[in-house]
């Protein structure tokens, strides 16, 4: 196969009709380190909104059991992808997010703005340090699954295309991101998780990259100090360049999904959907499906 007959095959497809196979041949085949890389950014920077970085503090889920958390979202939202919306497997892992969801009362906007990150980081970050760009084609697929899955959650007023779900997340953002001493504790354990991968004589080094690669709104937001200029260029372009890299190298010819991750470490010995997840939790408030709404997998 040739570097870029995938995308050929991609552009012979229909965006809306073949969304999701068109989504998992782009993670999966085609950017799965990038996409692991951006789906991770995408689920940080949602902690920069108060109302969910709060949340995230009171269950403890991203301070006191942080690979837990990590593992199980990389996991469930996966399961959706390697196996597909009407799959034993997609229903039991959209069926355990909405269990976990209707334990809390979080805002259908707060939701929203979450699914909108996910589709809107992996395009951003494959554009600026991905082998090649994303295509129109994978783009709106991206959107599609998104919209789909959204639906399964029961969530409300999702964005059409690709460019209302990246209105929604800019202006979200906009207006909502600020500083909370809850969401800050998030962050600095989640930033710790990414650093805990690796030696740790590499740790601190590791945080001023991670550091390096966030916009500025998202550091003020957390009040971090910004690396310096030159650091910020400096890991931006080696990341750019492992981009480069991997242009030269022959095409991926197997699938490459979450659980295969080396960063998955809390199930050596395997898992099953159906327990994956955070239990409810007493006396804590939240839930992306508003009361009274059932979700379409509920």
């Amino acid at each position: 196969m040739k570097r870029f007959e995938r995308l050929e095959h991609i552009r012979r497809m229909d965006p809306c009709k073949d969304a999701s196979e068109i989504y998992r041949l782009a993670s999966a085949y085609e950017f799965p380190w990038d996409f692991t890389r951006s789906l991770e950014l995408a689920l940080y920077r949602t902690y920069a909104v108060p109302s969910i970085g709060r949340l995230l503090a009171e269950t403890a889920e991203l301070t006191d059991r942080t690979q837990k958390r990590y593992d199980d979202t990389s996991l469930l939202l996966d399961a959706v992808v390697e196996h597909g919306f009407d799959s034993e497997q997609g229903r039991t892992a959209i069926r355990r997010i909405n269990q976990m969801h209707r334990s809390y009362d979080i805002s259908n906007d707060d939701m929203r703005y979450v699914l909108c990150t996910f589709v809107v980081m992996p395009k951003r970050w494959i554009d600026a340090y991905g082998w090649r760009r994303l295509s129109r084609h994978e783009t709106v697929a991206s959107a599609v699954h998104y919209r789909a899955l959204g639906r399964h959650m029961g969530i409300k007023d999702i964005p059409e295309t690709y460019e209302e779900f990246e209105h929604c997340l800019d202006t979200y953002e906009a207006a909502h991101f600020a500083w909370d001493e809850d969401a800050r504790r998030v962050s600095d354990a989640t930033l710790a998780l990414m650093a805990s991968w690796y030696p740790r004589p590499l740790h601190p080094l590791l945080r001023t990259a991670t550091l390096a690669l966030l916009d500025e709104p998202l550091l003020r937001a957390f009040r971090y100090s910004p690396p310096s200029a030159a650091t910020s260029a400096f890991v931006r372009r080696a990341v750019r360049l492992r981009g480069r890299a991997v242009r030269l190298m022959p095409p991926r010819r197997a699938p490459h999904y979450a659980r295969q991750n080396w960063e998955i470490k809390g199930y050596p010995n395997g898992y099953r959907l159906e327990e994956l997840g955070t239990r409810p939790v007493g006396g804590v408030r939240g839930c992306p499906v508003r009361h009274g709404e059932r979700p379409v997998a509920d």
